[in-house]
């Protein structure tokens, strides 16, 4: 565990001291887990740092409620600790990637490239919230039930993914049921009821960005994705067939396909992507 504003975290390491250190945070709802399908392909000369986050699988809770900002703090104080002193890869699935954006834009020193995967960067709209306080209600008083675990993954995973893929499933259940239910409480208060609008950071970001969602995330539209890929200096979008929230997770061939070519795109001359 490593000692953060924002609680212990889970953090592991791949490759000590490798090169292209590479930073993994995951989507609201599950753990690190979800990126086990793609780390293989994406730890081949690759160095990734994989955190856990805030309420989520074994990692801590602060205590208080925090922000983006403050998750761009604890990531960088993981960093810090596991003796990362130049720029990152960062490769973000919704909450992670709202996390690189605000660290991207105000740290760009610490941001070689950016990979967001599932990420709307406008605010949670009013119905969004509207539901959320109530399942949080229903999950504060009664704990994962059934149904809440449903509605959770319902969400999270497109149509295809549950009709076809049970491990994801499992995955997403298990993930969701066995968090802490103080710690996943606040951080679902903390970084997606009290979510920002990210857009105006977007022009800021000088690090390359690839923005992925996927045709099944009906918060986050291709479209949506293209208009915020136009706000950043050297955005890109790409939309991925078959997938909700959890591209990695859902297609993982697409989605290290994607992350790939955006690396090989912009590896800097005679650097092996």
């Amino acid at each position: 565990m490593i000692t953060t504003s924002v609680g212990p975290l889970l953090v592991r390491d791949t490759d000590p001291g490798g090169a292209r250190p590479t930073l993994l945070w995951h989507s609201l709802f599950v753990d690190s887990r979800s990126w086990e399908r793609v780390e293989p392909e994406l730890a081949r000369d690759r160095r990734l740092v994989v955190v856990t986050g805030p309420g989520h699988g074994p990692s801590g809770d602060p205590g208080h409620r925090y922000t983006m900002q403050d998750c761009a703090d604890a990531a960088v104080a993981v960093l810090a600790e596991v003796g990362v002193d130049g720029p990152v890869d960062w490769v973000g699935n919704a909450w992670g990637g709202h996390v690189g954006i605000v660290l991207a834009s105000r740290r760009p020193d610490l941001v070689r490239t950016l990979v967001t995967a599932g990420t709307p960067v406008h605010a949670y709209t009013r119905g969004g919230r509207l539901q959320t306080h109530l399942l949080l209600a229903l999950y504060r008083a009664f704990g994962p039930v059934r149904f809440l675990v449903d509605s959770v993954t319902d969400v999270l995973l497109s149509e295809r993914t549950r009709e076809r893929d049970a491990a994801a499933v499992a995955l997403v259940r298990d993930s969701f049921a066995s968090a802490d239910r103080r710690g996943l409480a606040n951080a679902v208060v903390s970084i997606s009821l009290h979510r920002e609008d990210l857009t105006p950071a977007l022009p800021s970001i000088q690090a390359p960005t690839l923005f992925i969602t996927g045709s099944d995330h009906h918060d986050w539209s291709a479209e949506q994705a293209r208009a915020a890929a136009r706000l950043v200096p050297h955005g890109s979008s790409v939309a991925v067939e078959g997938a909700a929230y959890l591209v990695p997770l859902e297609t993982p061939a697409e989605f290290v396909r994607s992350v790939h070519g955006f690396w090989a795109e912009h590896a800097a001359p005679g650097v092996s992507p």
